[in-house]
């Protein structure tokens, strides 16, 4: 299977109007198609402040000036074609609320404004065409992980059960999955599953989705699954500060959303370290991305970031965590390449847990919940 297995991209999206009209700072550079530069003002004991220089190396970083159709060209279409070939293929966007997560998956309709949905199933009907697949057909299937529950958006909300079968491979029992033709149908599906997606208000976002929602497209022969295509946003990650004002429930699904968060980090870490067991367990989300990180598979992650000063931790927190990722494409040989660079990751690693768990412990005293 030619191309790499995992691609790790960076999306920077531009300053909105409320962050210029209070004054927000633009403190992230993309210097080139692959590099990131996060400049963080921080203050001394003194209160005199100081600015640190980040840089990050990633296999694509985009800037504001990219849109949808360019990160699609560039980091998405190969994996549609390797689809096609038999791979496991998944597709998702990482990072804080707020940062672009749905407009780069979903995009904007009213103002005619495509999204990685949409373009990636102009060419999988595309390819569907020639000769040598027509005897593949597809099907969809839309679901949400709320909670550490997974429900299904095309079929009222119904809760379902995910399982590993006596191979380790993970079904979800009484998942909706429906026979489709033509792009026109999928975006009408889509549509209809984010009518009906759990979302709430927070000072970071209006409208901040509450849950994980996973698009999965199977490319069929009979009864066999011939080649799986994931697209999966992820709910954004909190800090406490961001739902201090909110209700306890508000409150309750963050420190879930967290939570899973942590358990996919946890994964991560034990597949680059080449762990006889990866937690796959931990969580509802990291059970059903299982076979997007091992066997047969190809996996985009695209790290969207915001820009603002404001939003400096939560923006280094997504920088740490995709470089994280990127550590899984090197051979080990490459990654035990002298102890003060093991140091230096493991150090990275435990500063953003620390930030997810500083969330987690703010969420529960909040709640009034106990861990």
């Amino acid at each position: 299977m030619e191309g790499p297995k995992i691609t790790v991209v960076i999306r920077k999206r531009p300053l909105g109007k409320k962050e210029l009209a209070r004054g927000d700072q633009d403190i992230v550079q993309v210097k080139d198609q692959a590099t990131v530069l996060l400049s963080e003002i921080k203050q001394k004991v003194d209160l005199t402040k100081y600015v640190e220089q980040h840089h990050f190396n990633f296999d694509l970083a985009f800037d504001e000036s990219v849109n949808n159709e360019g990160v699609y060209s560039t980091a998405v279409r190969p994996i549609i074609e390797a689809a096609f070939n038999k791979a496991k293929c998944t597709c998702f966007a990482y990072g804080q609320t707020g940062s672009g997560k749905t407009f780069t998956m979903l995009g904007d309709p009213e103002a005619n404004v495509p999204g990685l949905y949409l373009m990636a199933s102009y060419d999988l009907f595309g390819i569907l065409q020639r000769p040598e697949y027509s005897n593949l057909y597809v099907t969809i299937s839309f679901y949400e992980i709320y909670c550490g529950k997974l429900f299904d958006l095309l079929n009222d909300r119904t809760q379902l059960a995910a399982q590993e079968d006596a191979k380790g491979n993970v079904q979800i029992k009484g998942l909706t999955e429906k026979k489709i033709q033509n792009v026109q149908q999928v975006m009408q599906i889509i549509q209809h599953g984010q009518n009906s997606r759990v979302t709430s208000q927070n000072s970071a976002n209006s409208e901040s989705s509450r849950s994980h929602a996973l698009l999965q497209i199977n490319l069929k022969q009979g009864k066999l699954v011939h080649g799986k295509l994931s697209f999966i946003d992820l709910a954004g990650s909190e800090r406490g500060a961001d739902v201090r004002d909110q209700d306890k429930t508000t409150r309750v699904d963050g420190a879930e959303i967290n939570k899973s968060l942590l358990a996919l980090k946890e994964c991560i870490r034990a597949l680059d370290l080449n762990k006889n067991h990866t937690p796959f367990r931990g969580s509802k989300l990291t059970l059903v991305l299982k076979d997007s990180l091992i066997g047969n598979c190809r996996t985009v992650m695209i790290g969207n970031i915001s820009p603002s000063s404001a939003n400096s931790e939560h923006t280094l927190n997504t920088l740490r965590y995709a470089d994280r990722v990127k550590e899984l494409k090197k051979p080990q040989e490459q990654k035990s390449g002298g102890d003060a660079l093991n140091r230096e990751l493991m150090l990275a690693l435990c500063e953003l847990e620390i930030s997810c768990l500083r969330g987690l412990f703010l969420f529960c005293i909040q709640s009034e919940r106990v861990l």
